[in-house]
């Protein structure tokens, strides 16, 4: 219950967000549409105004709800986008489209695991967000950590998935699989030898991954 008033409070004091992001949050809301939530965000926003990002690259456009957020955020950085949903492409071009912000979005349309060489046309990246397939991340940290410059950084949503790596018994065996597959992707993340990561328990809990020196 403390968690939830606190987490409750925090929401409460994030300043409301322009009509098209409070338009675009109900759009995924009624949809069940997953977007950052707005703690998350706000962390994952912040953190990309301190690295100075101008060229950021997001597996997992949805209805480009981050993508426009970071946009807005880091005015002078260009955003390149991954999505395959071709419902949710169209979608989110619909929104970027009436955001003004279209100059600094560049889509590829396309399964994360298939365009590896579209994107790096488009590379190096001063930052990358992971936050599409949770089964996938393992795969899409390696295949991305390429792209990356050598002070980079990397955010991943959704480690803890809504507690439930915490939890030891989950009756929903497709959930039970798909929770491993992030445990076990945070604990080989957490020890990876190139990398320094923390887990913010913010949002659905966020990992920041910078390269060692």
């Amino acid at each position: 219950m403390l968690n939830e008033k606190l987490h409750s409070y925090i929401e409460g004091l994030i300043p409301e967000r322009n009509s098209l992001f409070t338009e675009m949050e109900k759009y995924a809301n009624e949809h069940h549409v997953p977007i950052m939530e707005l703690a998350g965000i706000e962390t994952m926003l912040q953190l990309l105004r301190i690295h100075g990002s101008k060229k950021i690259l997001e597996v997992g456009t949805a209805i480009g709800y981050s993508a426009l957020r970071m946009a807005e955020a880091l005015p002078e950085a260009e955003v390149v986008t991954i999505e395959r949903d071709l419902e949710r492409i169209q979608t989110a071009k619909e929104f970027i489209q009436r955001s003004g912000k279209g100059g600094q979005i560049i889509f590829i349309e396309g399964d994360a695991l298939e365009v590896e060489n579209n994107v790096q046309a488009h590379g190096p990246f001063d930052a990358i967000f992971i936050d599409a397939a949770k089964g996938q991340y393992k795969k899409f940290f390696e295949l991305y950590a390429k792209c990356l410059k050598a002070d980079g950084l990397i955010v991943t949503d959704n480690v803890l998935f809504k507690g439930l790596v915490a939890e030891d018994e989950i009756e929903s065996k497709r959930t039970r699989n798909l929770v491993k597959k992030i445990a076990d992707f945070n604990k080989w993340l957490m020890n990876h030898s190139e990398y320094h990561t923390v887990i913010l328990p913010v949002g659905d809990g966020i990992a920041i991954s910078i390269k060692k020196r």
